[in-house]
């Protein structure tokens, strides 16, 4: 162990403590604001993010990952827990026992090796998604930018709330937000292009990230100057004094059945985008990253946060980039980050009470924007209708309905699209190019079909949603070659064969038998030739199997394997 420790403190400290600080620096003002999204006390933000990260740090696999409170988890949050507000439950419990249904969500899936189920939220679905919720948390953060009562986490409950006040907004915090909203708008543009003047390109990408911290300074050195609570600004206020109180989560059976159907969507989103977020910072290290691990990390996060008065967490593409570009080397940058900005807090406690919430609202407004994906629509539009269908319905939905409703819609039509799509197989009648071995689409290219003999290429997997197809699509290539002796299927693209296509491939031989045709196949691999055999096809089967299709179709009269 004190060798493991010497080898760390001689390789990696000193890069893990910069990033820590820098990061840490700028996980206080998001903490605050994301924990105020969610509809939650300031303070709690930063609980979520500080043993959470030092459980990550523990159990997770990504190098540079940054766990805490993020937008979209915000988001989820506070549709999760506003309808139990009604009866009378603290914000704060809800919050507490959604993150501890979403650990051990979490915890089961990476027990039983469930990281698959990351394909249940298509790319289209993430897309769609995740430009819906930038569009809802910034019409979510109007109101407070402005200095309005109204509220809401949806375009109709916003409206309606905003109509239902009759106040616009209040002159004196509009200024502080929209004032604000415009600096970071104007330090994302121009700040490391100014910043590249003096120093290294490097240098200055990382320094234009830290940006928005000079806005955030600046805004509680004006609002201490002008006294800006007298003037009818809303400020963050005096922060409760930091300490960590660990408990479990409230035990009231009815509040976690009655959040368990929000918890299951909140998980999958969780482990999903900061599955995105890893294996998109780990590809520019050359870093692998394990899923499963990904899941035990972030089933410990969220636990964790649940126990020390926290929220839900995920894992943050813009702390993560800000994580490697500071020079992280290993997950223990994060857990340095936790303990400085516990220190922060102890020490930063009574300028952040100066904070405007309007400022807060304007650095939620500023990230989400730019993380939507925008351009996807449009390429989208141009590769694929539906999936562009998909998109623009998943992002309508959370922006008008809410998140879980979208994300079910989302995964319920990438399904239903994908049954589609494997309901049809491509099968292409294939001839042989020239004088070589190799056969293509008689579509696509200049090819030579040998007389009386048909040759199909099946070009996907065999299984139930598609094999009673199968014959359907070689009777209406026979009906146009009434001459055929011989049906030859290359079978190379076929992964898998189920019962289902077992018995369409019967039925296929039988139909072809009845009209006197022989079928063969050729280039059957290896795993589907032992179904086949499982399923006895010998009892039933009388063509022959070629290793090549070329020798499938000039060697007729070979005898069986």
């Amino acid at each position: 162990m004190l060798d493991r420790w010497q080898a760390y403190r001689r390789d990696a400290l000193r890069d893990d403590l910069v990033a820590a600080f820098i990061v840490a620096v700028l996980l206080i003002p998001q903490s605050l604001a994301y924990a105020l999204l969610a509809g939650l006390p300031p303070q709690v933000g930063v609980y979520a993010t500080v043993l959470p990260m030092v459980a990550y740090a523990a159990l997770g696999s990504s190098s540079v990952n940054s766990v805490g409170p993020v937008a979209v988890v915000a988001l989820l949050t506070a549709q999760a827990i506003a309808p139990v507000l009604a009866d009378g439950t603290p914000a704060t419990a809800a919050a507490l026992v959604l993150a501890a249904e979403a650990g051990l969500l979490l915890a089961a899936a990476a027990l039983f090796r469930l990281d698959a189920l990351a394909a249940l939220l298509s790319t289209p679905v993430l897309h769609g998604f995740s430009t819906g919720a930038a569009l809802a948390i910034t019409l979510s953060q109007l109101p407070a930018l402005l200095g309005s009562p109204a509220r809401g986490f949806t375009a109709p409950q916003v409206v309606s709330s905003w109509w239902a006040t009759g106040v616009v907004g209040q002159a004196w915090t509009a200024a502080f937000g929209v004032g604000a909203l415009f600096l970071l708008w104007l330090l994302r543009r121009r700040a490391q292009a100014l910043l590249a003047r003096w120093l290294a390109p490097a240098t200055a990408s990382l320094l234009a990230r830290c940006a928005p911290l000079v806005v955030v300074a600046g805004a509680i050195a004006v609002a201490w100057v002008l006294a800006a609570d007298a003037r009818g600004v809303a400020l963050v206020g005096t922060l409760p004094a930091f300490a960590l109180s660990l408990a479990l989560p409230p035990l009231d059976a009815a509040l976690w059945w009655r959040l368990l159907p929000s918890a299951v969507p909140l998980a999958l989103v969780t482990f999903v985008s900061s599955l995105a977020v890893a294996e998109g910072l780990g590809l520019r290290r050359r870093e692998q990253v394990d899923a499963r691990r990904e899941l035990t990390g972030l089933a410990a996060a969220d636990l964790v946060s649940a126990c020390s008065a926290g929220m839900p967490i995920g894992g943050s593409f813009s702390r993560g980039a800000l994580n490697a570009e500071a020079g992280a080397r290993t997950r223990a940058a994060g857990a340095w980050a936790a303990l400085l900005m516990a220190l922060a807090m102890l020490l930063l406690s009574a300028p952040l009470a100066w904070l405007p919430r309007a400022v807060l609202a304007a650095t939620i407004v500023i990230a989400v924007l730019g993380v939507a994906e925008w351009r996807a629509f449009a390429e989208a539009w141009r590769y694929a209708r539906s999936e562009f269908v998909v998109m623009v319905l998943v992002a309508a939905l959370t922006l008008f309905v809410g998140a879980e409703a979208a994300l079910l819609t989302g995964v319920a039509l990438s399904i239903a699209l994908l049954l589609q799509r494997s309901a049809n197989p491509h099968v292409a009648r294939i001839g042989r190019v020239g004088d070589t071995e190799h056969y293509r689409n008689v579509d696509r290219h200049e090819v030579q079909c040998m007389p009386g003999v048909l040759a199909l290429r099946i070009d996907e997997s065999l299984v139930f949603t598609n094999a009673r197809r199968l014959a359907g699509v070689v009777a209406q290539h026979l009906a146009t070659l009434p001459d055929t002796r011989r049906v030859v299927l290359l079978m190379s693209p076929v992964n898998a064969i189920d019962f289902s296509a077992l018995e369409a491939l019967r039925a296929l031989h039988e139909m072809l038998a009845e009209r006197g045709i022989r079928l063969d196949l050729s280039e059957v691999k290896g795993p589907v030739l032992d179904r086949l055999r499982a399923g006895g096809w010998e009892q039933w089967f009388r063509g022959r199997v070629f290793l090549s299709h070329h020798q499938g179709m000039q060697d007729g009269d070979a005898p069986p394997p």
